[in-house]
């Protein structure tokens, strides 16, 4: 199961929760009952280098004169 942060807009509480995807996400502070929002991380993956082109993985052409 996947762990999610929230943190509190009231009084700034901050926790992690083990939840299944298909399960609502929290709403109420458990410490003041105030609203939480959820805290996302960063992204796992960079993307570095001059890019990636349609032609890097595409085979030769049976016309083609290289």
């Amino acid at each position: 199961m996947p762990t999610y942060s929230y943190k509190c807009k009231n009084c700034d509480h901050a926790f992690d929760v083990q939840q299944s995807f298909s399960e609502d996400s929290l709403t109420k502070c458990p410490e003041c009952g105030g609203e939480l929002r959820k805290v996302f991380g960063q992204v796992g993956v960079t993307f570095k280098g001059s890019g990636f082109y349609r032609t890097d993985s595409a085979k030769p052409s049976s016309g083609s004169k290289d």
